[in-house]
């Protein structure tokens, strides 16, 4: 019997990717399944998720816009036809389980699968739950969760801990090393400096950068910079002229398998995507919290491998004041590179994706 599964997620990286892994998984355990990906629609698992190789259908659903009154009158629409249209999604695809891993899309597409009776499956990437993932705790069939002490949030007869799933080509990053030398255009000889935003891109980071950047490449390092799309344009146009003489600037790369098989650091945003990619690669990470999230999570996420020496923490605030000190440190020092090497490593959960697909089949067997 060919197994059928729904995932639902997006509006950010953090909640695509997790999918995608998860995804992957179940199709290394069946050869037989069928995978249906459903988002919000003009939002990026639009385009992502096609790029990864599956199907994707979206939802109208929205979320409370602060201070655009007309577009909130009308998300009681929006709710009610998303919620419509996820009922006539499962009941063309029949699936054997709902899978969730956050956000507006994923929380219609399990709230319906759990008033029909599919079985459902979270997984919450966080160490403080989302809003959609908290509504649903009491509903859903289980709970795949990153870290502990998660019973505040979920039923703790419902709850697996399991890590979070990431993509499976981060493994054996030591094979591709010259290969991704060589799609970057850079030396291998040289250092290489990986900063990331996240998948929309982080002001701040941007900025900082921008002020640094002569500075920093002066010092002969090369520079993979991911703006995000909505700053791309700007610093494309300022630094055009440094393109190809140690800089490498996208607005999204796709293939951070090759991004992190040359990465001697990187800083990055301290979503639990992003550490739990940096923990699997072994990656040295300067992390920059976000200031803008929920319950302040990513200072929590970035603290509890500061605290262990496995990560630099930098406030948002000091960045401009702090990054190029610590760059300045850290860069030429293999020693304490490769002891946040380590460090960081002993964070990693490769089996995550794996394990989450073993409770999707137990899930679907019932």
């Amino acid at each position: 019997m060919s197994l059928r599964v729904i995932i639902s997620g997006g509006g950010t990286g953090g909640h695509i990717y997790p999918g995608i892994a998860i995804a992957e998984a179940l199709k290394q355990f069946r050869a037989e399944v069928s995978i249906l990906f459903v988002g919000a629609k003009g939002k990026m698992e639009m385009e992502k998720v096609p790029k990864a190789g599956y199907q994707i259908r979206g939802l109208p659903i929205r979320g409370f816009q602060r201070g655009k009154i007309l577009v909130n009158l009308a998300l009681p629409f929006r709710i009610v036809q998303s919620l419509w249209l996820a009922w006539r999604l499962l009941r063309g695809f029949r699936p054997h389980v709902v899978v969730g891993t956050g956000g507006y899309a994923s929380w219609a597409m399990l709230r319906v699968a759990t008033w029909t009776g599919i079985p459902t499956l979270i997984q919450e990437q966080n160490g403080y739950a989302g809003l959609s993932n908290k509504s649903l705790a009491k509903s859903v069939t289980r709970v795949c969760v990153a870290y502990p002490q998660m019973e505040r949030f979920f039923p703790a007869e419902k709850i697996v801990l399991t890590g979070n799933p990431v993509r499976s080509d981060l493994h054996n990053l030591d094979s591709i090393r010259m290969k991704a030398y060589s799609f970057f255009e850079f030396a291998p000889a040289k250092k290489t400096l990986v900063v990331l935003g996240g998948s929309g891109g982080a002001r701040r980071i941007n900025d900082v950068l921008a002020e640094q950047l002569p500075a920093l490449l002066n010092r002969d390092l090369q520079i993979i910079w991911q703006t995000g799309s909505s700053y791309f344009e700007a610093y494309r146009e300022q630094f055009a002229h440094l393109e190809g003489k140690g800089l490498y600037i996208k607005p999204f790369i796709y293939e951070m398998n090759f991004v992190y098989a040359c990465a001697d650091l990187v800083v990055a945003r301290a979503g639990a995507l992003s550490i739990s990619e940096l923990a699997l690669a072994a990656k040295p990470a300067i992390l920059v919290p976000s200031p803008n999230v929920t319950d302040d999570h990513q200072m929590k996420n970035a603290l509890a491998l500061s605290t262990c020496s496995a990560a630099i923490l930098i406030p948002d605030a000091e960045l401009s004041s702090r990054l190029g000190l610590v760059l300045a440190e850290l860069l030429p020092d293999s020693d304490k590179q490769l002891a946040f090497s380590q460090a960081i490593a002993a964070f990693a959960k490769p089996n995550a994706a794996a394990d989450i697909a073993a409770e999707i089949l137990k899930l679907a067997k019932k």
